[in-house]
């Protein structure tokens, strides 16, 4: 047996180091939960190169005595725990006294920190846990850490760091998690120079989510505020009709805590049980907040799995919490009609506003009155900015021009300019202005379309003997100058199976029966719909014809890891017919779609593909962009339990009837099953 042999201190350091700190964001997040709990009010993160050459963390917390600094840097020293009864009552982020050891162990490090009773600071350096400077310093109250060249003793380490822009993301992850756990803690983030992200620390929890989500998924959220046997849920939920393709933007925490409960993931989806779609996902940030003594936090390295001395009792509380907040507070979408008249009244000048005080009628007003100059002023005094425009209401159209006619006669000085631009469109333009384009097949055509000759031209209709079942596709033809003969129409053949088709019905909305060739056809429309249009995207495709360009560019909120996910992944997108653009801090635009996807499914489609490629990293590029088309078909397809018309269900029958191609959808289950007459009859046991 080989000798067992004591590790040097440097050597079990990096050994530890391994468990804490795997990338630039295990180091961001264990700085800045230190920072939380020396008790800052305010903490700036800085980053550079996705924080491999850089990390700068400063807050104004209580600071590090001077005496104590080498401490810091000990393995398991900690300020947060003295005996092992304080393991039961954890109330800290962090307790286990590895942090900085292990960084300092993989890096150089320098902090700069001073107490509120020293008059100066104090500036210490580690390089590969090697102490190289420890000395007085001036600085303010607080504590400030740099680490640079993470890494740079442990090369291969250093291998299985991504991309720049992917470690940067994963940091910006971790600042949005500690953001949104700590509202009342103003958070500043800069990234390469440039700030992405800043908080205003007012403690409530919807100004950190509006600064880290933006405005759209504010909105689109509930307020929880629940408690049930002494645990206490709060946070917000998002309403049903605006759940997501993935669980990304699911954040729980416990006791202000980042943490990864199934037990209440699954109760809070339980929640939302028949309000939301099959395969959509609520997005929430709920805090949960227990009892210190009746949860376990030492149970992962990474401190996001707990355990729950009763696991029942806080998915309860979790359960009907939400639960509370849907019934309670979800109301039906409503419009928003206010910026339409705004629009609406902008659309028309206010200087020619006239109300009926102005321009009375014959009835309510003297001969006199109207043999006056009709006053146009830039505002009246009885039209109020949100009022109606209501006058429309107090004369009909027929008397307003009556009264304008008559005013006009009596009053010689008012002109055509000085008619309101309101009711222009109303004004009786002359006949010889108006020119029919229109000609029935049956009457004379107009001279304005044929030739000067004076000849009756009867149409011409191609005549052709039909055998088997056609479809007949009418064109029209514009006529030309100097033609004797006009022709209105013409008639193409297009032939078709010879079998016919007859459409029965549908059963759950769901399935079209037909009967076809003797045989008894049973369609699932949502997948034979699915695929018809995942053959037509990759023909486009195949034919450079694949993108159409919005007219209002959409605008897609992700969690930093999705984002990360789609901005890897745009020249597969491209190719597959999105032009998708970084927008910043965890958002993305589209600006192009295919021709077959509706600008109301590519926010769905972008966020299930990035949850799908986030998962498939190591598919090739084919396989992604087949995957994107598999998910814009099946978004743009029409759903089970839709009402289609008898020709729409009829015209998608012929479709896969008479297409080979469409067999199975792009994922693989059939479109098509037939029962033959013979099955059917012995079925009945009209056949032995």
């Amino acid at each position: 047996m080989a000798k067992i042999n004591i590790l040097p201190k440097h050597i079990a350091e990096l050994i530890a180091a391994g468990e804490v700190v795997e990338r630039p964001a295990s180091v961001v997040k264990e700085l800045m939960e230190n920072s939380i709990d020396a008790g800052a009010t305010a903490i700036t993160l800085e980053i550079k190169n996705g924080g491999v050459t850089y990390i700068r963390i400063t807050d104004n917390g209580c600071g590090i005595d001077r005496e104590d600094v080498p401490n810091a840097f000990i393995s398991h020293a900690t300020s947060k725990i003295c005996d092992e009864n304080d393991l039961n009552s954890i109330f800290t982020l962090g307790f286990r006294g590895e942090a900085l050891a292990s960084i300092a162990a993989v890096s150089r490090t320098e902090i700069l920190t001073k107490s509120t009773n020293q008059d100066s600071g104090t500036a210490y350096a580690v390089s590969g846990g090697t102490q190289m400077k420890y000395e007085p310093a001036g600085c303010p109250d607080g504590t400030t850490i740099i680490v640079r060249d993470l890494f740079y003793n442990t090369p291969a380490r250093m291998k299985f760091l991504k991309k720049d822009v992917s470690e940067a993301n994963a940091v910006a992850e971790v600042v949005d998690r500690i953001a949104l756990s700590h509202p009342e803690i103003s958070i500043r983030f800069i990234r390469e120079g440039k700030q992405a992200l800043i908080t205003p620390g007012d403690g409530k929890l919807m100004s950190a989510i509006y600064s880290v989500f933006g405005k759209a998924f504010a909105d689109s959220l509930l307020p929880v505020d629940y408690e049930l046997d002494g645990i206490k849920v709060e946070g917000y939920t998002c309403k049903p009709h605006t759940a997501r393709p993935s669980r990304s933007m699911q954040y729980i925490y416990l006791n202000k805590r980042y943490i990864k409960s199934r037990s209440c993931i699954a109760s809070m989806e339980n929640a939302y049980k028949n309000s939301v779609m099959v395969g959509k996902f609520p997005s929430c940030v709920l805090n949960i907040t227990v009892p210190p003594h009746t949860v376990d936090v030492n149970v992962h390295p990474a401190k996001t799995e707990v355990r729950f001395s009763d696991e029942r009792r806080v998915s309860s509380a979790v359960y009907y919490g939400v639960k509370s907040a849907i019934e309670e507070l979800d109301k039906a979408p409503q419009v928003d009609l206010s910026r339409l008249n705004k629009l609406t009244q902008k659309a028309t000048p206010e200087a020619v506003q006239i109300t009926m005080q102005e321009v009375a009628q014959p009835s309510q007003a003297p001969a006199a009155t109207l043999s006056q100059p009709v006053k146009i002023e830039p505002k009246t005094k009885n039209y109020t900015k949100n009022s109606p425009r209501d006058f429309w209401n107090k004369m009909t159209s027929s008397e307003y021009q009556t009264t304008v006619a008559q005013t006009k006669t009596e009053n010689p000085f008012l002109s055509d300019r000085d008619e309101p631009d309101l009711v222009s469109s109303f004004k009786k333009k002359p006949k010889q202005e108006v020119i029919i384009r229109e000609t029935k097949i049956n009457e004379k055509p107009s001279e304005s379309f044929i030739a000067p000759k004076t000849e009756k031209v009867a149409p011409t209709v191609t005549e052709t003997a039909v055998v088997k079942p056609t479809v007949s596709v009418v064109e029209k033809v514009q006529p030309q100058k100097h033609e004797e003969k006009v022709e209105f129409s013409t008639v193409k053949e297009k032939e078709l199976p010879a079998k016919p088709l007859r459409l029965l019905g549908e059963a759950f909305k769901t399935y079209i029966i037909c009967e076809y060739d003797g045989k008894l056809c049973m369609i699932d429309k949502h997948a034979a719909h699915e695929r018809i249009i995942y053959n037509k995207i990759k023909k486009n495709a195949a034919e450079n014809q694949a993108s159409q360009v919005l007219l209002a560019p959409i605008t897609v909120t992700l969690s930093k890891a999705e984002y990360d996910t789609v901005i890897s992944n745009i020249g597969a997108f491209l190719k597959a017919g999105f032009l998708v653009e970084d927008f910043g801090s965890g958002v993305v635009i589209v600006r192009e779609t295919p021709m077959l996807v509706s600008a109301d499914e590519t926010e769905d489609t972008i966020v299930e593909m990035a949850k799908y490629l986030s998962e498939n990293r190591t598919d090739t590029e084919p396989e992604k962009i087949d995957r994107i088309h598999h998910t814009a078909a099946c978004k743009a397809a029409i759903k089970a339990g839709f009402k289609n018309s008898t020709a729409e269900m009829k015209v998608l029958a012929e479709q896969v009837l008479y297409d080979e191609a469409v067999r199975y959808c792009p994922h693989g289950r059939p479109v098509l099953i037939e029962l033959s007459k013979y099955e059917l009859e012995k079925q009945f046991g009209r056949i032995q």
